[in-house]
């Protein structure tokens, strides 16, 4: 059986931890998983918390208490890491589907951006959250 290029061997296992991906494959990547985390658990847990909110004055006080412990707060903190990659890399993917950025350095470049923006907005909020 003759390979389709002759004299190139064909793997016969992929190691996943040795692919080096590229960045704007890296925050195309990231941009899925937080769009999946975003959904699944990050809809059911606001609409508890806006439930316990608007329930009585009693569950707003347990929400609250909830809220200040340092692990809530650390899970706010990667929410809104997941919320603010989500968001640039979907700004980036548009730009991306209007045509822009399609070259290898304007992708890279807008890659580095959203991970700049993300953790930087992600800082400033966390030292405002404590």
């Amino acid at each position: 059986m003759e390979t389709q290029y002759p004299g190139r061997r064909r793997p016969k296992y992929l190691n996943l931890f040795k692919i080096r991906e590229p960045l704007p494959a890296i925050v195309s990547i990231l941009h899925r998983i937080s769009g999946v985390l975003l959904f699944f658990p990050g809809i059911p847990l606001f609409l508890c918390g806006l439930q316990m909110m608007l329930e009585s004055p009693e569950s707003f006080a347990r929400l609250q208490s909830i809220l200040i412990h340092p692990l809530s707060r650390l899970f706010l903190l990667f929410a809104t890491w997941f919320f603010l990659h989500h968001l640039f890399a979907g700004i980036r993917h548009l730009g991306l589907d209007m045509h822009y950025g399609l070259q290898l350095q304007h992708a890279r470049l807008s890659s580095k951006l959203v991970l700049i923006f993300g953790a930087i907005l992600t800082v400033l909020a966390g030292i405002w959250l404590w």
